[in-house]
């Protein structure tokens, strides 16, 4: 008989528009306390005549993974995939509805969860255990394959504040993956680390869900998805549709993406932090009466918000295939390093001939400084390019793209 070991019954989640939500469980607590200090001092009539607009980022959300399971979690952005699993980490609390989870919850949601800042490694490698349940010994056996796993040897003793992102993430997984959960919850978050520690990740992946443990993970990487997952969950604007197959929620989910607009409004992504950064990403579109056909002309515009005056900026565009492979990136610094006084901007992208061919693209975006990334939409929105100019490399089906090119001979004898 096949043990049930999540169920969720009607789950719902609202969001108040305009309310800053929580992204850490420190600030829900407190967000819990001051609301209710809040309640108590605030004039009852302020509270009538405030109007609030309501987001239900769940809605009515029902279904049941069995244990050992491998569920993949898709959908466009703003879905709700990244709200379910806080959810179901207890990370936040549902608006309404039932959820009942037996076992063990390991959880790689962001970068930044988890671990203490001022702690090293090696500290927060025990605290994580702790709070797993384990004991110290268990821990310890568990221990190198930890560290060896996330590569980290020479920084184990050093505070995780210090970390790169990229070496944040490979401890934070190795940790969750090698405690021994009955429970994996995996968000996007792997997206950070390159693509050998993703297959690396993947492959951990499929060994935890081969041991009888269950892997709920979230990813727009296709396939990720069809390599690591036995079922699927699609979700759309809050609600969830489940299949037995994964190639079914795939196909579920590309026939959705290519009825994406040509104007992306990415302010509906939620972020993390995103509040902090100076500048955000508002909107991507084609230019008026621009196609997106192979061959032609290509005009993207990308608007931004600047909270403040801006300089060494530069705004970057990536196309990826279904499957995950990026086959061409747009990025503003090899022209020029932008300048931006406070306000909102379009910055214009202009290529002479789309050099993708025929197909479905995820469209990504991100806002960098010199060093740091202030602002990301991963996998916006999908856009559709038609064949346009008919070319015969298409039919030869040659590649992703076509880029200009000059074929030279140089005779070397005779």
């Amino acid at each position: 008989m096949t043990d049930t070991v999540i169920r969720t019954v009607e789950l719902s989640k609202k969001y108040v528009i305009g309310q800053r939500q929580p992204d850490r469980l420190r600030e829900a607590l407190t967000n819990v306390v001051s609301s209710w200090t809040r309640r108590l001092l605030a004039p009852r009539k302020a509270a009538l005549h405030h109007k609030q607009e309501e987001f239900w980022a769940l809605k009515e959300v029902s279904f049941e993974i069995q244990q050992g399971d491998k569920v993949g979690i898709i959908g466009r952005n703003g879905s709700g995939k990244s709200t379910l699993l806080k959810v179901m980490s207890r990370i936040t609390e549902p608006t309404s509805g039932r959820i009942a989870i037996r076992g063990r919850v390991a959880s790689l949601l962001e970068v930044g969860t988890g671990f203490h800042p001022e702690l090293t490694g090696r500290e927060n490698i025990f605290l994580n255990g702790a709070i797993l349940g384990m004991s110290q010994g268990e821990i310890k056996k568990k221990f190198d394959e930890i560290v060896d796993f996330a590569e980290v040897e020479r920084f184990l003793d050093t505070p995780v504040k210090r970390y790169s992102s990229g070496m944040y993430v490979r401890l934070a997984f190795a940790v969750a993956a090698h405690l021994e959960p009955e429970i994996l919850f995996v968000d996007e978050v792997l997206a950070v680390g390159d693509s050998q520690f993703q297959n690396k990740c993947l492959g951990k992946m499929g060994e935890v869900a081969a041991g009888g443990r269950t892997v709920l993970f979230v990813s727009h990487n296709m396939q990720a998805i069809r390599r690591l997952c036995s079922r699927a969950i699609y979700l759309e604007h809050g609600r969830a549709e489940v299949y037995a197959r994964v190639e079914d929620a795939l196909d579920r989910y590309a026939a959705q993406a290519v009825m994406s607009s040509h104007d992306i409004d990415l302010s509906i992504i939620r972020k993390p932090n995103e509040d902090e950064s100076p500048i955000r990403l508002k909107r991507v579109r084609l230019a008026a009466g621009c196609e997106l056909s192979y061959g032609r002309p290509l005009e993207l515009i990308v608007t931004v918000e600047s909270r403040q005056k801006l300089s060494g900026i530069a705004i970057g565009v990536g196309f990826d295939t279904m499957d995950g492979s990026r086959v061409m990136t747009l990025d503003s610094d090899q022209s020029l390093s932008l300048q931006l006084p406070a306000g909102e901007h379009e910055i214009g992208f202009c290529l002479e001939r789309n050099p993708l061919h025929p197909g479905t693209y995820s469209i990504s975006l991100a806002v960098m400084s010199r060093t740091l990334i202030l602002d990301a939409a991963v996998n916006g929105g999908v856009w559709e390019v038609d064949a346009g100019v008919a070319d015969a490399s298409i039919e030869r089906g040659y590649g992703g793209c076509r880029l200009p090119f000059k074929v030279l001979v140089n005779q070397l004898c005779s």
